[in-house]
């Protein structure tokens, strides 16, 4: 694997407008609002991606208000990087965790499958294939 195996988090809020202001003035940043797909699965899901270069080091993310993922502890997802994320969530079972989602699209942004490790915490993978 050529990259880095963080390629992407969400931090859920419920209060958008207040969470941007927070991390907005904290960080010293704007983050970028992300269209979401149409016809997606949450229509009244909202992200906003913190700033990032795809030749920089490290990993970028976004706020995600979603209704039912609730912010607080647990609140933060971390996605790996992947060449077809397929692939490692036909390996969570076998390893002792759980498939919480299967492989999906989120295009125009590829896919994602989400799992559920041996500690009870949810982790993303995501990839463009």
């Amino acid at each position: 694997m050529a990259m880095n195996p963080v390629g992407w988090f969400e931090i859920y809020v419920q209060d958008m407008s207040r969470a941007r202001s927070f991390y907005e003035a904290v960080l010293g940043c704007q983050l970028q609002a992300l269209a979401m797909p149409e016809g997606g699965e949450h229509p009244d899901m909202e992200m906003w991606a913190f700033p990032g270069q795809p030749d920089n080091a490290g990993a970028t993310g976004a706020l995600v208000r979603m209704p039912e993922c609730p912010s607080g502890g647990g609140g933060t997802l971390v996605y790996f990087v992947c060449e077809d994320c397929a692939e490692q969530a036909a390996r969570v079972a076998r390893n002792g965790g759980r498939l919480h989602r299967d492989k999906v699209s989120i295009d125009p942004y590829g896919f994602i499958a989400l799992a559920i490790d041996t500690e009870g915490n949810m982790f993303g993978l995501h990839s463009m294939k």
